[in-house]
C-alpha cells in the first residue's frame, strides 16, 4: 500500500512542501512507497514554490479510505484533518505545534513534535546523513517552507536551528535568501484572483475559545493596502463563511511582513472584545493595528478571550 503523506485543511507553504519532501525520504531511502497529498488547493506561495522547482503538484484529496497508510504532517489536530481520520491506520506525526489530542492509532507510532517555526526543520534533522542524496528541488521546497514559516526570520517563533538549517540549504543551492524571500513573498501578496470567502479561509485553522468557535484567519502580505482595501466585502462575507464552516465568527487578521504588525478586522461587538480583551487594543472603528503581532501560534492563539 502507496502511504498518503498530507497536511492541514487550507494548506499553507509548509503543508505543501513537507509532504513533498517526506514522501520522497520515504519512498527513495527507506523503501516506503509514498505519496503527497493535499487536503485543498495551496495558497499562492506555495504554488509559486511548486512552479520554481518545477514540482509536481499533489494531488487534492476529499478524504480518505479507512485503513490507508498516512503520515499527518505540520499539524495533529484532527479538525484540521479529513473527517474520518481516525479510520486510517497513522504511521507517524510530524509537526510543530502545540499537542490537541483526539488522534487514535492503531500500534505504536513514530510521533516527532518540536517547538521550531517549521516542519521542514524537523525533518531535515530526521532525515540526517541522507539528505546528500535528496535533489535540488526537494532541498528547494525544504527551503521555501522554513523561509515561509518565519517570515524571512521575522517571526518570534524562529529559532536558531530554522535559520542555521535555512542557511545551509541556501548555500547549498546557490539561493540568495533575501532575493528568494521577496520573490515568494510578491507571490503570497497577490490575491487579486481569490474571492472574499476564499481570503478567509485560505490560511486559516479552527479553535474553540470560552465556548465560541472561531475561524482564526491570517493572510501574511508585503502589501496590506490591497487587502484592506477589501476590507468591507471581506467583512460581509464573514456571517456566511462562519455559517458554512461551523464557527460562530471569523477573526482575520492582516499580517504586514515588512512593517512586522498585524491589522484585525472588527465587524462587530464581538470581534471588538476579541481584540480588546486579548491584545489590550483600543478599538475605534472597524480595525485596529497590533504591533508587532506576526504569529498566530505564537502571538494571536494563545492570547485570544471573549
Amino acid at each position: 500500500m502507496t502511504t498518503l503523506v498530507f497536511g492541514h485543511k487550507s494548506p499553507d507553504t509548509d503543508s505543501t512542501g513537507s509532504p513533498i519532501v517526506w514522501a520522497w525520504y520515504l519512498s527513495e531511502i527507506l523503501g516506503t512507497p509514498a505519496k503527497p497529498a493535499l487536503l485543498g488547493e495551496s495558497n499562492t506561495e506555495a504554488l509559486f514554490m511548486l512552479d520554481h522547482w518545477k514540482l509536481d503538484k499533489p494531488e487534492i484529496i476529499s478524504g480518505i479510505e479507512a485503513g490507508q497508510d498516512v503520515v499527518i504532517v505540520d499539524t495533529n489536530n484532527p479538525a484540521e484533518l479529513p473527517a474520518n481520520i481516525n479510520e486510517a491506520n497513522i504511521t507517524a506525526i510530524i509537526d510543530h505545534h502545540a499537542l490537541i489530542g483526539g488522534l487514535q492509532t492503531k500500534a505504536p507510532i513514530q510521533i516527532r513534535i518540536e517547538p521550531v517555526a517549521c516542519t521542514a526543520t524537523i525533518m531535515w534533522k530526521m532525515i540526517g546523513k541522507d539528505m546528500a542524496q535528496m535533489p535540488s528541488e526537494i532541498k528547494g521546497a525544504m527551503l521555501t517552507c522554513i523561509l515561509s514559516d518565519t517570515l524571512e526570520f521575522r517571526s518570534p517563533t524562529t529559532t536558531q536551528e530554522d535559520k542555521a538549517i535555512a542557511w545551509s540549504l541556501a548555500e547549498s543551492l546557490g539561493v540568495d535568501i533575501s532575493d528568494y524571500a521577496a520573490q515568494m513573498f510578491a507571490a503570497k501578496s497577490d490575491v487579486s484572483a481569490f474571492s472574499e470567502a476564499e481570503l478567509l479561509r485560505m490560511d486559516s485553522k479552527e479553535y474553540e475559545v470560552g465556548g465560541k468557535q472561531f475561524r482564526v484567519s491570517v493572510l501574511e502580505t508585503t502589501s496590506p493596502s490591497a487587502i484592506l482595501e477589501r476590507k468591507d466585502a471581506l467583512m460581509a462575507a464573514m456571517p456566511d463563511v462562519a455559517r458554512e464552516d461551523g464557527a460562530d465568527q471569523v477573526l482575520l487578521f492582516v499580517v504586514d511582513i515588512l512593517n512586522e504588525e498585524a491589522t484585525m478586522l472588527v465587524p462587530n461587538e464581538l470581534t471588538k472584545s476579541v481584540a480588546e480583551k486579548s491584545f489590550d487594543a483600543k478599538v475605534t472603528g472597524d480595525t485596529v493595528v497590533l504591533p508587532g503581532i506576526m504569529s498566530r501560534k505564537k502571538q494571536i492563539i494563545p492570547f485570544l478571550k471573549v
